[in-house]
């Protein structure tokens, strides 16, 4: 993994916009790390320093540990039939506890099981929820330490098989003995759009699903959508909320219960604690607007 440029005092930085929007490019790996970080040094003053501080400290984020008596995480392998490899691992974390427990996948962005995803599963059990975080690079040996390469890995799967990766994943989480049946969904990203395309899949198996800046379902799915929906959106992000008036009408001839919230002045990845496009105050609020939206459903 490439050292992180950890000499550079990432709160004394101002990114330039344009530097968030090379970045948003390399998370979605339309250009290589090389190529933003020699985009972003041509694009204004400073703008190498910019790129560097954008690059996720993952130690630095983590928000519950590992040992915390408040949970009991371990990881677990399942069978996953019709996905990548026929088996699959994640990240199962319950509250101490006997249970049951309303259930919660989390769902990580496009490059593999990483630190802040599992920390988002710690959150969700110390809040009560027994989480499970699947890794969909499992079947290409799991999240291999860096984003770099996680990214390259999860895009050379077959993704219609990664897809069935998650719905098994979550009709194994809601079977455990330790959950009490209820279903909710959660993720960022790439797994805030397969939030919504669970709820396709699964039907009313799912009970509440709360996308983060995903990518909306194909409108003539959406009336299949069963799931009570809470969408998270940043206020720049271009490309994912100029989804939003389409699948907005298609949720309101459905009659699918949802909310939406837009978090203005944040960027797409605001509640990853990780890197600088974090904004506390909004990962805060969406947090909290979550969890009480899961008790509401699942509980």
């Amino acid at each position: 993994m490439a050292a992180q440029p950890h000499d550079v005092d990432r709160a004394q930085i101002d990114i330039d916009q344009r530097v968030y929007s090379l970045y948003d490019e390399y998370c979605h790996g339309r250009i290589d790390r090389r190529e933003f970080l020699a985009r972003a040094s041509a694009v204004v003053v400073g703008g190498l320093a910019m790129a560097q501080a954008l690059f996720p400290r993952y130690v630095e984020a983590q928000t519950v540990s590992f040992t915390d008596t408040r949970i009991k995480a371990k990881y677990v392998e399942y069978p996953s039939p019709g996905g990548n490899s026929g088996k699959m691992r994640g990240y199962l974390v319950q509250p101490a506890g006997d249970g049951p427990f309303p259930s919660v996948l989390v769902i990580h962005e496009n490059r593999g099981l990483n630190p802040y995803v599992e920390d988002v599963a710690r959150r969700a059990a110390v809040a009560g929820f027994l989480a499970l975080a699947p890794d969909g690079l499992a079947p290409v040996g799991g999240y291999p330490g860096n984003d770099d390469d996680g990214r390259m890995l999860q895009a050379a799967l077959d993704q219609a098989k990664l897809r069935q990766d998650m719905v098994n994943s979550a009709r194994y989480l809601k079977a455990l003995p330790a959950s009490n049946g209820k279903l909710g969904a959660t993720g960022f990203c790439w797994g805030g759009g397969m939030v919504n395309n669970l709820a396709v899949a699964i039907g009313a198996d799912l009970r509440a699903g709360v996308p983060f800046y995903g990518a909306a379902p194909a409108t003539a799915d959406v009336a299949k959508i069963k799931a009570a929906l809470l969408v998270q959106y940043a206020g720049t992000d271009e490309r994912i909320n100029g989804m939003w008036p389409e699948y907005e009408t298609a949720l309101k001839a459905a009659k699918v219960s949802y909310q939406m919230y837009q978090y203005e002045g944040t960027q797409h990845g605001f509640h990853n604690n990780s890197t600088p496009r974090y904004s506390e105050a909004a990962a805060n609020l969406a947090w909290e607007r979550t969890l009480a939206f899961f008790k509401q459903h699942l509980a």
